[in-house]
Parts: structure tokens; C-alpha cells; sequence
């Protein structure tokens, strides 16, 4: 972070200094005491759990230069901004930061593969600039905010997830990060239960248009059914500019040329201008829908295409996305940050593409599905048995139906429920074998990373 002074975070937040030190200057902005160091700006804000305003005299200890509050603070000499709102004072200061740097910047939102789609999206802009990014999937109206007071002067450009549970967070993230770019993964199911219906989520997610330059770009995934028909509504009646990419839909951007492994996937990009054979070093198609992505944020910042792909070849998976681990014969794949119909029929695309024996899906509950929940569990239960999984093991509350629909579909194949992820984990112990690929899918509400390093223990030692 670059230094701001008090008189900065005045002007950006509209709050009252209680005493007159306009000059002092902030290093880090934190919301968290555990954080703080010697000259951050610690803002107090309010929590379902906690009240930060609790902590003011905490983080005045610990190092903080000042505080952001809605309550007066008192038996301090320590400078405080009086604000109404230290939620608001947040993205009102972030959007003056921002403001800071001219540098390219690039909106990523949708309702799955924002993070991995962040992730190879700054791969390729890593080619050409130094490039900043959210960390992990910090992407809402804290974190991404949070990430951008990371920029400093040495970046060249930044790639902002944008994360959203109901209207209006798109639009607020969208205005504090200015983005020259716009990506639209796709259009799902994740938070139905809030808004009600993938019109309503499309209409949500294209709030991204509301923080962005004028004369931008909006790079949309022409494969989705929704995102195909705003592109053919809102075509020419934008005043930014629209680029879709896909595999089916060759209007755009798009791929061909396929060659799936269980390394990755080798596919020839088609542009306007040329060809590009290009290779994603993490199996599965919707990979291959984040490398398109990738590829067009590339060509609008002018990275060279051969720099684009060798970026895409060097992309990496964050945190518990896709992770592949081989242990004693067995190949595992922890693909349990997160979950949705969309991201499991994708998880089962994974599956087959890396297994060389049997298939075991082990499938936890999908979070803020609303009165869809039980169908739409049940439908992807229905898809595991289609996609070939031989072997099932379900865990949560509405993971139950998730077995019904596999059982449902005459495969042959087994499906166990467990209401313990204790006892899901051991039976998974008792029926594994050599050759054997297992993958772990679920909310992250669920915590099934905890099955996984049960499982990764009690195999070790067998």
C-alpha cells in the first residue's frame, strides 16, 4: 500500500476528524486487530458476531495510526474519523485509492469460476505486468475492498473478483474497483434461494457494468444460455463494448481441436486475427472456458498470443480448487472450496478425465439453493450416474437426495449416505484400492477438506 494521509481518508470517507493531524500518514488499512501493524488505520466495523468498535482501544495498542468509528472513542489522543457508516466509509475510501493508480484493471464475477478464471486471468496478464489480484476468494464487500489497498506503484495492472449473495454488491464492488474490463463466467444457480431466478442472477451479475470505464469491454461466455441471449438483446446498445468466447458458440472468441488429459487440456484458440494451440495444465472443459476468458482480457490489455498461452501453461489452481494428490496407488482430487449443479456436473467432467480405474465422487451438501434445494441435489445424483461414477458417498442434509437420484439411474454403480462426515470417511478407508480416483465436492459451509485429511492420514498408514 502506498501511504495516504488522514486528510485523504477524510475527503474520501466525509467523516469528522476529532482532532486537527490532516498530515499524519496511514501505511495499511485493517479491519481486523489480529493484523495490525505500526501505522494502519484500523476500521471498526459491525458483524452479526462482533462489533469492531470494541476493539478500538485494541488495535490503538497494538500499533494503529487511527480509527475509523461510528461511536465517539473515548480516553484516547489517538485521531478518529467519525463516520455514519464504517461500511460505507470502507468502500468510499477503497474507490478514492483505487483511483490512485491508472493502471488496467479487470472486473471478474459469474456464478461459478470466478476465482479460477481471477486465477488465469492473471496468469496471462503476469506475462507483461506485474499484476495484483484478490487472494484466495476474498471478494466481497470487505475483502475486495481489503485487496485493493495491496496496490502500490509497482503493479501494472489488477484482476478483482467480485462475489455478490443478492443486488446491489455487484454494483457497489464494481464502483470501487473502476474495471476496464468486465468478465462474466456464466449464469447458474448459486444464491437462487436469495433472488429467486437465473433472470434475477443475470440481472445481478451485470451490475459489473455499472462501476465500469466508458469505452470498456465485457467479455461474456457465449455458451451460456443467458449470457448468449443478452448478447444478442444488448449488442450495439451498450456504451462499452461486448466479446464472448466460447466452445459451441464460434461468434467470438472459441475453441476447437480438444485433446483432453489427465494433465490438462491441449485446444487450439481462434481469434480474430489467427489460430493458437494452447494448453491448461488442470483437466476439464470448464477450464477451458476460463483459458478463453483469459485469453480475451490478454488481447484487449495487448499481451502477445504466444505470451497468452504461455501463461495459460503456467496456471496454477488456488486454495482447494482442483488440487490433485496421489497416495498409495489412489489419485485425489479436493475440489471442496465450493459447490453448485453447474460445479459438480464439471467436477464429474474432471473425474473422468483423470480416473484410469474406478470412479468415487464423494459429494457433500450445496449451499443457498432455496426451495430448489432437494431437486436440484437429486439432479445431480442423476448426472453422477450418467457421468459414470462407479462408486458414491454423500454426507449433509439434503445430500441424501444427491443418492437418490444416482439410484435412480439403473448403472450398477453404489451410493451411501452418511450423517456423519466421521463415518463417510472411514467407510471411504474400508472400500479403497489401488487404481482407484477419488474426488471431494461440497459447499464450503460443509467443511469437507476435514474428510480429506482424514482420509489422507488413515490411507497413509494402512
Amino acid at each position: 500500500m502506498e501511504k495516504i494521509s488522514l486528510g485523504f481518508i477524510l475527503n474520501a470517507t466525509g467523516g469528522r476528524l476529532t482532532r486537527e493531524c490532516f498530515n499524519i500518514k496511514i501505511s495499511s488499512v485493517s479491519t481486523d486487530t489480529r493484523k495490525i501493524k505500526l501505522g494502519s488505520l484500523f476500521i471498526a466495523l459491525r458483524g452479526e458476531r462482533f462489533d469492531g468498535h470494541d476493539f478500538i482501544e485494541t488495535a490503538f495498542e497494538k500499533g494503529a495510526y487511527a480509527a475509523l468509528s461510528e461511536k465517539p472513542v473515548e480516553n484516547t489522543s489517538r485521531p478518529v474519523i467519525m463516520v455514519k457508516d464504517t461500511h460505507s466509509a470502507l468502500l468510499h475510501l477503497a474507490q478514492s485509492y483505487r483511483m490512485l493508480f491508472s493502471i488496467p484493471v479487470v472486473g471478474v464475477t459469474g456464478s461459478v469460476g470466478k476465482t479460477s478464471t481471477k486465477d488465469a486471468i492473471s496468469a496471462v496478464l503476469s506475462q507483461k505486468y506485474k499484476t495484483h489480484k484478490n487472494e484466495g476468494n476474498l471478494n466481497n464487500e470487505i475483502g475486495m475492498p481489503m485487496t485493493v489497498f495491496g496496490l502500490d506503484k509497482t503493479y501494472g495492472a489488477a484482476v478483482f473478483e467480485m462475489g455478490m449473495s443478492g443486488f446491489g454488491e455487484i454494483s457497489r464492488l464494481s464502483r470501487v474497483a473502476k474495471p476496464d474490463v468486465g468478465v462474466i463466467t456464466n449464469i447458474g444457480v448459486a444464491h437462487i434461494g436469495k433472488l429467486g431466478s437465473r433472470e434475477n442472477i443475470l440481472k445481478a451479475k451485470l451490475e459489473i457494468i455499472d462501476g465500469m470505464k466508458p469505452d470498456g469491454e465485457l467479455i461474456l461466455n457465449g455458451d451460456n444460455d443467458l449470457l448468449s441471449g443478452y448478447i444478442t438483446e444488448a449488442k450495439g446498445k451498450l456504451p462499452i463494448h461486448l466479446t464472448s468466447y466460447g466452445i459451441n458458440n464460434r461468434s467470438g472468441v472459441y475453441a476447437n481441436n480438444i485433446e483432453t488429459t489427465s494433465e490438462g487440456s491441449y485446444f487450439d484458440i481462434n481469434y480474430h486475427g489467427g489460430r493458437i494451440r494452447a494448453f491448461m495444465p488442470v483437466p476439464g472443459e470448464h477450464n477451458i472456458y476460463n483459458a478463453l476468458a483469459a485469453f480475451c482480457v490478454g488481447m484487449k490489455l495487448n499481451v502477445d498470443p504466444r505470451l497468452i498461452v504461455e501463461g495459460l501453461a503456467s496456471y496454477k489452481p488456488s486454495g482447494m480448487r482442483q488440487k490433485i494428490e496421489k497416495i498409495g496407488g489412489v489419485t485425489f482430487i479436493e475440489d471442496c472450496y465450493n459447490a453448485s449443479p453447474d460445479s459438480m456436473a464439471a467436477a464429474f467432467g474432471v473425474l473422468n478425465a483423470v480416473k484410469t480405474g474406478r470412479s468415487i465422487a464423494v459429494l457433500a451438501d450445496m449451499l443457498e439453493l432455496g426451495d430448489r434445494s432437494q431437486q436440484a441435489h437429486f439432479d445431480v445424483g442423476r448426472n453422477a450416474a450418467q457421468s459414470g461414477v462407479d462408486v458414491l458417498l454423500c454426507c449433509g442434509n439434503d445430500a441424501r437426495y444427491i443418492c437418490e437420484g444416482y439410484d435412480s439411474v439403473k448403472t450398477g454403480g453404489k451410493s451411501y449416505f452418511f450423517e456423519d462426515k466421521q463415518l463417510l470417511g472411514q467407510a471411504l478407508l474400508d472400500l479403497l484400492k489401488a487404481g482407484d480416483t477419488v474426488i471431494f465436492k461440497g459447499s464450503r459451509g460443509m467443511k469437507l477438506e476435514e474428510t480429506v485429511k482424514t482420509v489422507y492420514e488413515g490411507w497413509k498408514n494402512k
